[in-house]
């Protein structure tokens, strides 16, 4: 048997589901991009996609709700200069194609932007393949699915007696899109997502703690064997458990551990953010027009990955046709690039780095992330935590808020300990860590050698889009970060 190339394979597979139904064709895409080239535009691209999704969730030992869609669509978007016209339609046919295409074409008076030439010889964008292009919600069937959720259930209750309540929750998504662009080229991507999640509440003495654990990824449900139901379980019973031993956190300025993996959290919104490219080139972020310049200590090396294999933030291609790459951010504390989409790139003079990304056919691209992580260094955890005289150690984060300009963040801790003389003595709850981003960087003392990725459970939102997301990180000393407590 003799395999199709995969990008080829893709294209088909979008095809057949975007264009063949609704009798589109490529001479169909080529006028559509036609018409809106008739004024002058610096760019235009058109966007099908299809989306099919499945749910579960079990409460109080019960499968109590699914959930099933399916959404397709078309956007169509001409740029001209920094403006964006953008129109979409979940109607996919040529009169809609049509119609969106005249309706964005007003954007560019004449003689504002040059005039892009289109038509000519289709490009098919490279090959790679990240993951398999699979449908996961057929991985399983619905008995399957429900009997996984309460095994879940059975095994948290099974872990301690003061395991009360237990919540879980399993999402599929099959995603295909398609990308035709004014230069010709075609791309498109088959994209499945996975999602498990637990959430168990434990009760002692009255009191009630919450614990949340889970992960997923760009593969099939079968992924979710025994050994890694365990591990999720786990991770949520444990958390609960610690929390109930929890004495209120001190506060004040004070050395921060933060440990490897899911804290991670904190770098994509304290420095990450501030290095997509829109923010630059708008001079909004306090990163803009460093590079080059020192933003961070000796060894700090942050990196955006949207190669890696199977990972909730990777993707074969972006969503404006360009393929992701494995971009150095900042490198031994130097600022070396941000993240890119296509317009921002243009108007900043580089190339596009394979960030344009969008939640929808139904929202315009910008600069997002992928999976963002810092590289590891050449301490183990409990070499850091035994440097710690009298600090913070902070191993799993809930909510948190960042503001670009001024890299100034606040970050709530799930799961902290109080450390002295380098001994773990208690868990602390109500630890909120405070500072900037950048300068947080700058106070880096000690980087671990075991960074790792989070299971799989991000997802990042942005002028109200949401995207999914992977992060990750080493433990790390960080001197001098303001804790806000409840002691």
């Amino acid at each position: 048997m003799i395999a199709r190339e995969p990008t080829l394979e893709r294209l088909g597979v979008a095809q057949g589901l975007l264009l063949d139904p609704y009798h589109l064709s490529e001479s169909t895409l080529a006028r559509a991009i036609g018409l809106i080239a008739e004024h002058r535009v610096d760019d235009a691209d058109l966007y099908f996609q299809y989306t099919r999704h499945e749910g579960w969730s079990l409460e109080e030992g019960i499968v109590k709700s699914g959930s099933f869609s399916i959404d397709q669509g078309v956007g169509v978007r001409a740029v001209a200069g920094e403006k964006t016209a953008f129109a979409y339609s979940d109607d996919i046919s040529e009169a809609a194609l049509m119609d969106a295409a005249r309706t964005v074409r007003a954007i560019a008076a004449a003689g504002q932007s040059k005039r892009i030439k289109v038509g000519g010889a289709t490009k098919v964008a490279g090959s790679r393949t990240l993951y398999a292009p699979m449908d996961p919600i057929a991985t399983l069937d619905s008995t399957q699915k429900v009997a996984l959720l309460e095994r879940i259930e059975k095994m948290a209750r099974s872990r301690d007696p003061r395991v009360v309540q237990v919540m879980a929750g399993l999402a599929a998504e099959y995603d295909v899109v398609m990308v035709a662009r004014a230069d010709g080229t075609r791309a498109a991507d088959v994209r499945p997502l996975v999602r498990l999640s637990v959430t168990v509440i434990a009760e002692q003495n009255g009191r009630r703690e919450i614990g949340s654990g889970g992960g997923g990824g760009r593969f099939g449900l079968g992924y979710f064997q025994e050994a890694q139901l365990s591990e999720y379980v786990d991770q949520a019973v444990n958390a609960a458990l610690t929390n109930l031993e929890s004495r209120p956190a001190p506060a004040g300025e004070m050395t921060v551990v933060l440990g490897s993996g899911w804290p991670g959290v904190m770098l994509h919104e304290a420095v990450g953010h501030g290095l997509e490219g829109d923010f630059n080139r708008k001079g909004s972020s306090t990163f803009t027009g460093r590079i080059g310049q020192r933003v961070a200590a000796k060894g700090v090396t942050v990196l955006d990955d949207g190669t890696i294999a199977d990972r909730r933030g990777s993707l074969n291609i972006d969503d404006e046709g360009n393929p992701t790459q494995r971009n150095v951010l900042i490198e031994d504390g130097i600022l070396r690039g941000y993240m890119q989409d296509s317009m921002n790139a243009r108007l900043m003079g580089v190339k596009p780095t394979g960030n344009g990304r969008r939640e929808s056919y139904a929202h315009v691209p910008m600069p997002r992330m992928t999976n963002t992580y810092m590289l590891g260094g050449d301490k183990t955890k409990e070499e850091i935590v035994a440097s710690i005289k009298r600090g913070l150690y902070a191993t799993n984060f809930g909510g948190g808020q960042v503001d670009i300009t001024s890299g100034k963040f606040v970050f709530s801790a799930s799961e902290a300990f109080w450390v002295e003389n380098g001994k773990i003595l208690y868990p602390v709850k109500g630890a909120t860590l405070i500072g900037n981003g950048p300068e947080a960087m700058t106070r880096v003392s000690m980087i671990g050698n075991d960074m790792q990725l989070d299971t799989g459970v991000g997802t990042c939102g942005k002028d109200g889009q949401s995207v999914p997301v992977g992060v990750g990180q080493p433990t790390l000393r960080i001197d001098g970060i303001t804790v806000g407590g409840t002691a």
